[in-house]
């Protein structure tokens, strides 16, 4: 059996220049930073958590009870945590609103701009939340509503604009392996947060939302002065323009039609289309919602991002409340949760590049995900055994969330019905990464409940639903994908 090329036209990175590289690192870190400050909140929900509540018992004789109580929110550390829980969601669902309209600002507007504005105002609001309000000792619930509704929606700038800046950059050929290692952007920035919160949360929890803020907003002054958003700026051919004139190769990785023969390559979704490229207008919501793939990815990561954003926000505060071990140390072991992520979406591309299929993989891994939160929900007061469990978890559930949020929305967004527009982009990244926070966001608020209602076993068998659910939604394309992969296989055969 010969399994198809990655390319047919030479090395892969022998078609890079620097200016991919610096694109590369560029979006990468800029996300990573945006993601370092979101984890720096769920590495710090114990000290937050304490903060919030009274001690056992005032030893305080130099104050009156009323003004010992006023720093306090709530009387007990399980409504403090429950608070917690709902800001998360609150973040989620604002983060899930601002997606979709960032998709689409993103389309029509410089994607640089977007991205350079959404990191520094994030910025600022992370100080205002974490740091000034301590500082002036502001404890309000309303205030700390607000202000993470507007962290939300600035944040969610990030994620559509980095997606169709490198979507403009690297072509189809490759694309599973380079979007894969390049997905693990979100998993370096948790690490990032996790060590710089770890490294400074001894003197308070509020240095660490000062370092992340700080660091963030910095990266937003790099990204406005030194991201090319597209080839085109410095005169360089797009990568339409660079593509293979052979009509396989723009056959995308996941079709609507029922067959490879009964593709269609020269249905474009805009009328009285031309082949200038760079006249092509950006496309509406509705037509990228009806765009094949679109739609069923975008329910299956609503069920997946649930999962995977329920080990990024509460992982922490897990091993530290079930396991007893120490918030900072705890801090520390949550790292390999993204390293296996990492590793899982870096992998799992380069063999959906080889195949040419990427439903087929995603539901193996899926598959095995189902047993590592088996096991991991068993796992015994022992870090190395945890540790291991935990990257094993991270493998086989943050790889594929990594693929469906990068290189699959890429896949979506370049698809022949759009004509590989650029212009598609931002707005399908943001329909199925928008989808996917509106079931993380529901997901965070049922985790607390089911956790204080029932206990952390039946959180993961929560997990183990939702992540049967996300190879439901995309069932119909793994049986179409593997089908045509045993076609593909018989074919050899049948000419022999």
């Amino acid at each position: 059996m010969a399994w198809p090329r990655l390319s047919q036209r030479g090395p892969l990175l022998s078609r890079f220049s620097h200016h991919h590289v610096v694109v590369f690192l560029l979006t990468f870190f800029s996300y990573s930073l945006l993601h370092a400050s979101r984890k720096t909140f769920s590495n710090v929900k114990v000290s937050i958590s304490k903060q919030w509540t009274p001690s056992a018992e005032n030893t305080s004789y130099e104050l009156p009870e009323e003004i010992w109580s006023s720093n306090y929110l709530f009387p007990s550390a399980e409504e403090a945590t429950l608070f917690l829980g709902t800001l998360d969601t609150i973040f989620l669902f604002s983060y899930a609103v601002g997606l979709f309209i960032s998709g689409i600002v993103g389309d029509r507007l410089n994607l640089r701009w977007v991205l350079s504005f959404g990191m520094c105002s994030s910025a600022v609001v992370v100080f205002v939340f974490g740091t000034l309000t301590e500082w002036l000792r502001l404890y309000s619930t309303a205030l700390y509503c607000c202000l993470w509704i507007a962290n939300g929606l600035l944040q969610s700038t990030g994620w559509p604009c980095v997606v169709a800046v490198m979507g403009n950059w690297f072509g189809k050929a490759g694309r599973g392996v380079i979007f894969g290692l390049w997905s693990a952007c979100a998993s370096v920035g948790n690490i990032l947060g996790a060590c710089l919160a770890s490294s400074v949360l001894q003197y308070g929890y509020e240095y660490a939302f000062l370092v992340t803020a700080a660091v963030q907003f910095a990266g937003g002054i790099i990204i406005f002065f030194g991201l090319l958003v597209s080839p085109e700026e410095i005169g360089l051919p797009g990568i339409e323009v660079e593509a293979n004139p052979e009509e396989d190769s723009h056959r995308p990785l996941m079709s609507g039609a029922d067959s490879e023969d009964e593709y269609e390559p020269n249905y474009s979704i805009q009328e009285g289309s031309t082949h200038q490229a760079a006249q092509a207008k950006a496309i509406s919501f509705q037509q990228a919602c009806c765009l094949p793939g679109v739609i069923p990815y975008s329910l299956a990561y609503a069920c997946l991002k649930l999962v995977n954003y329920s080990f990024f926000f509460w992982l922490p505060f897990y091993l530290s409340n079930n396991f007893g071990w120490k918030e900072a140390e705890a801090d520390k072991l949550s790292i390999w949760y993204d390293v296996g992520g990492i590793i899982g979406g870096t992998l799992q591309g380069f063999i959906s590049d080889v195949l040419q299929k990427r439903s087929p993989v995603l539901a193996l891994s899926l598959l095995l995900a189902i047993g590592s939160l088996v096991g991991y929900s068993h796992s015994p007061n022992d870090k190395s055994i945890n540790v291991l469990l935990m990257t094993i978890t991270g493998f086989f559930i943050g790889g594929p969330s990594n693929m469906i949020s990068s290189a699959i929305s890429a896949d979506l967004g370049r698809q022949e019905l759009v004509q590989g527009s650029s212009e598609a982009l931002a707005t399908v990244t943001g329909i199925v990464d928008g989808t996917g926070s509106i079931g993380a966001a529901v997901g965070q608020y049922l985790v607390s409940l089911i956790q204080d209602h029932l206990g952390w076993m039946w959180v993961f068998y929560f997990f183990i639903l939702m992540t049967s659910c996300t190879i439901l939604f995309i069932s119909p394309l793994i049986v179409r994908e593997v089908h045509h992969l045993l076609q593909r296989r018989q074919a050899p055969m049948l000419t022999e």
